[in-house]
């Protein structure tokens, strides 16, 4: 495994992070996520990510079970706040009293005295920036966060929370969106308005929710247990990957079986290692629902893609991957 810094940050962490959502607390059951937690530590893998909301809580909870008695030190622990966490009319958003509340609550399920990237998981549009910035600076202040984070936010919203950072001095250094060969959306704007601020990227379904592993051929039906057929999984794959589910991509995706042999790669680690190719990207997130997953991920990490490779990568795909957000659906 190797480490790189988080933006301009003195924050290392793995190339490749191992995240939850979906997995842990609904589609595996707690032996199998402890099995791909210890998988990841024995990989090397040392940045864990996961956030409140996922599986109504139960994926922190699962999350801080599989890590209890790892030295803390050796990990970076990132979780989440935004999403809904229960009924209440204060249960979500960024408000000073969901964020506090949130963060305690956070602490407690990870079985932690303090997180290391504490993400905005969206951008509150009925929340000042000023309110959700001042209490993460008095978390900061607190012991309770180390660095802060955003997730899918603009550009224009990240060079704003900057601005407040750098007047509160709160550490802001990691920006969490969606990255992969098929969704390249970050590469106008979001990833030089990260570059200029010292924002490090920590990219989550560098695998396009698993239509670049391979699993997906063109006029064959979606294979058993896959994520596009799990009653967990099927949800979110819809939303955020039917769009590729036709036979365009699926034939252009087949293209790349041969150049990921000639790497000696297989479909997944080509898909990851291309990511890890963008120097303003310091980590990939990775999902696991079986050790062999990440087992299999992690061999991404170190691997330096020839120039050439790169350019044949991108010119099968230009035509089917989504660079504007505003064309999707």
């Amino acid at each position: 495994m190797n480490y790189r810094k988080l933006g301009k940050s003195g924050l290392l962490v793995s190339e490749v992070a191992l995240g939850n959502w979906i997995t842990h607390g609904a589609q595996v059951d707690d032996n199998t996520a402890q099995t791909c937690v210890n998988a990841a530590l024995n990989a090397g893998i040392s940045t864990f990510d996961t956030a409140d909301a996922y599986s109504e809580t139960r994926a922190e909870s699962v999350l801080g079970h599989c890590l209890k008695g790892i030295r803390r030190e050796s990990i970076e622990l990132c979780t989440k706040v935004f999403h809904p966490t229960g009924n209440g009319h204060n249960d979500r958003g960024l408000s000073r009293k969901h964020i506090m509340e949130s963060c305690h609550a956070s602490l407690r399920r990870l079985q932690t005295d303090y997180i290391d990237i504490y993400y905005a998981h969206r951008f509150d549009t009925t929340v000042s920036l000023e309110e959700t910035f001042v209490a993460f600076s008095d978390l900061v202040r607190q012991g309770k966060v180390l660095y802060i984070g955003v997730s899918e936010w603009t550009a224009d919203q990240i060079t704003q929370g900057a601005a407040l950072a750098r007047e509160l001095k709160v550490p802001f250094v990691a920006s969490q969106p969606q990255y992969s060969m098929l969704w390249r959306v970050i590469e106008a704007e979001v990833i030089p308005a990260c570059e200029r601020e010292g924002i490090g990227q920590i990219v989550w379904s560098p695998l396009a929710q698993g239509i670049l592993s391979g699993k997906y051929a063109p006029d064959k039906p979606i294979p058993e247990g896959s994520r596009a057929s799990t009653a967990a999984g099927s949800p979110f794959f819809k939303r955020l990957a039917g769009q590729w589910l036709n036979k365009e991509v699926l034939q252009a995706i087949e293209q790349l079986g041969p150049i990921a042999q000639k790497c000696s790669l297989t479909l997944p680690q080509l898909a990851v290692a291309w990511v890890l190719q963008n120097p303003q990207v310091s980590s990939v997130i990775i999902g696991a629902s079986k050790p062999e997953q990440v087992l299999e991920n992690v061999k991404a990490a170190g691997v330096c893609l020839d120039a050439e490779i790169v350019v044949q990568i991108n010119n099968i795909l230009k035509d089917v991957a989504q660079f504007d957000a505003s064309k999707t659906g």
